[in-house]
């Protein structure tokens, strides 16, 4: 049983920081490719960042990318995502979501309960 939770959420002015940790608990946390998600009031979950289970690699969305960064610490099952330069427009709830890093065609299976992002104008 894989769990994660997410913290760091809270209420920013634009143009300041945030960063948002996801505990991991689970035998396996070395292996998953782990992910953020986030979803705006009224819209569709979208797709912000991941990291490999290596740590050697992200990608990011392209609306995130140059202000966010993602890094994990394997040894503390904890991946962060520091948020610089937010804007309103960063706005949701963020989840933190967890895949099989070993397969190609895994998907996102374990979601966290979210952590509401504010950003005000």
């Amino acid at each position: 049983q894989v769990q994660l939770v997410e913290s760091g959420g809270g209420l920013v002015q634009a143009g300041g920081s945030l960063r948002l940790s996801c505990a991991a608990s689970g035998p396996t946390f070395r292996t998953y490719t782990m992910g953020w998600f986030r979803q705006a009031p009224g819209k569709e979950r979208e797709f912000v960042a991941a990291i490999s289970w290596s740590g050697g690699s992200t990608n990011y969305a392209d609306s995130v990318k140059g202000r966010f960064t993602l890094s994990r610490d394997n040894a503390k099952n904890t991946v962060h995502l520091q948020m610089d330069s937010l804007k309103p427009e960063d706005t949701g709830v963020y989840y933190c979501a967890a895949r099989n890093g070993l397969v190609l065609t895994a998907t996102y299976d374990y979601w966290g309960q979210g952590t509401q992002v504010t950003v005000s104008g």
